[in-house]
């Protein structure tokens, strides 16, 4: 399904130092998100998570299944220890091979897979990290013509991630935690 705003997914992806602001960013969707927002945050892979039921809030947050459709509406988490992608008949797929960037899930894997199905119509958004996972993915979503912001390395509390996409393309929008919140809105507020 095609929105009208030109975006149909938003995907974030955040490592050290990007829960607060991710956790800003679900408090202020609405209730059911215009596209769906898939989250893609490095945790540990051999404690259990609470990460999905503590980021919820009022909100309804879903690990996928393998094989599971992307619906519309709805605020997706990638699971512990496997590497989230969306695959061309628009199914979540599970990925149990090696960590990327010493990461699974890799944001970087998932933000390949979103280029591939969603080419322009995909928002991308890289928060704090101490590594480059996701820089590569996010240059891959521009190369298809969709759209890539990164967190200000200023402003994050760990600015290695953002920088490194930085670095790969002068075309990925540098904005504050405030102007990123903004934007996403601009894109889930469902039109009246």
């Amino acid at each position: 399904m095609q929105t009208a705003t030109g975006i149909d997914i938003i995907a974030i992806g955040g490592s050290a130092g990007s829960l607060p602001v991710i956790g800003r960013i679900i408090r202020q969707l609405p209730a059911v998100p215009e596209v769906p927002v898939v989250l893609i945050i490095h945790r540990l892979k051999n404690v259990n998570s609470e990460l999905g039921r503590l980021l919820a809030g009022d909100k309804t947050i879903i690990e996928p299944e393998d094989k599971e459709p992307v619906q519309q509406n709805q605020i997706y988490l990638a699971p512990q220890n496997y590497h989230l992608l969306i695959e061309a008949d628009n199914t979540f797929s599970l990925d149990y091979s090696e960590p990327v960037n010493f990461s699974r899930p890799s944001i970087d894997e998932s933000f390949f897979s979103i280029a591939d199905k969603y080419g322009s119509r995909a928002l991308g958004i890289l928060l704090s990290g101490a590594n480059n996972d996701g820089a590569a993915g996010l240059l891959s979503i521009v190369r298809a013509g969709g759209t890539g912001i990164v967190q200000d390395p200023a402003e994050a509390e760990f600015g290695v991630m953002p920088q490194a996409a930085i670095d790969l393309s002068a075309a990925i929008k540098v904005l504050h935690e405030d102007e990123i919140i903004s934007y996403i809105l601009k894109y889930t507020v469902p039109s009246k």
